[in-house]
């Protein structure tokens, strides 16, 4: 069994107390550290392994959004976070932050325990991810994205075209007349895909190119939808469309 190495953040002592022992009661926890405030987290977080924060959002000094928004620019693949709060109109903040899930105090153990088996589930799935070698001869031909509170694999086969929203994107999959709808932004899941195999053609959307049917100048068509050509892309395109003539 995986033991995930977990700390508590919370500055309400009972709080705090009620987090820690449900984390004693659960088999595959272990607490690693309790903190009544997120500067003391931070520290922390740096000098030992973390794999899952119980974080509370209103504190003093840094709120556990802040908190949470530091590690994301970190780089590194960092610890999750699970975020504790009196107050539900924090929710979409947690979400933008890629929070694992979120708990509205009060919360039971069982609501608890329901939140800490995302974080077993999300740590053996990046791991398994880790040990399963390819062959060299083999290259990936998918990606997973964050789909709420879930990873969902996605072949880029599938993927027809990507349409970036104010704060999500929407994938448009051959095999679903439903798009998928992920929190994140054009520009991170540009760097993730393929280049061979995908393209940016204009500020709101990337082309899987396999799926183009038919081009002008300006435009691009893929099933029955008209994609729009930007002057900002036209020429990388331009070079694409070279290969074709």
């Amino acid at each position: 069994m995986n033991i995930l190495q977990c700390i508590a953040v919370d500055d309400e002592p009972l709080a705090l107390g009620l987090v820690c022992a449900f984390i004693d009661k659960t088999p595959f926890l272990n607490l690693a550290g309790r903190y009544s405030s997120a500067v003391e987290a931070l520290e922390a977080i740096h000098q030992q392994q973390v794999d899952l924060i119980f974080l509370d959002i209103q504190m003093p000094d840094l709120t556990g959004i802040e908190l949470a928004r530091i590690i994301e620019k970190s780089g590194n693949q960092g610890p999750r976070i699970i975020f504790t709060t009196a107050f539900n109109q924090f929710a979409l903040d947690g979400f933008r932050v890629d929070a694992l899930d979120y708990l509205l105090k009060p919360f039971n153990y069982e609501e608890f325990l329901k939140a800490a088996s995302k974080g077993k589930a999300y740590v053996e799935l990046v791991q398994r991810a880790a040990n399963v070698a390819t062959p060299p001869e083999m290259k990936e031909d998918y990606l997973f994205l964050k789909v709420e509170y879930q990873l969902v694999r996605i072949a880029y086969d599938d993927i027809l075209y990507i349409e970036g929203l104010k704060d999500y994107v929407k994938v448009i999959l051959k095999s679903d007349v439903k798009p998928v709808l992920s929190l994140t932004s054009l520009k991170s899941l540009e760097e993730k895909l393929p280049s061979a195999k995908f393209m940016r053609v204009h500020r709101s959307f990337i082309v899987n190119l396999d799926k183009i049917g038919a081009v002008t100048k300006n435009t691009i068509q893929i099933g029955t939808v008209t994609i729009p050509v930007s002057d900002q892309y036209k020429e990388n395109f331009s070079q694409f469309l070279s290969k074709w003539m």
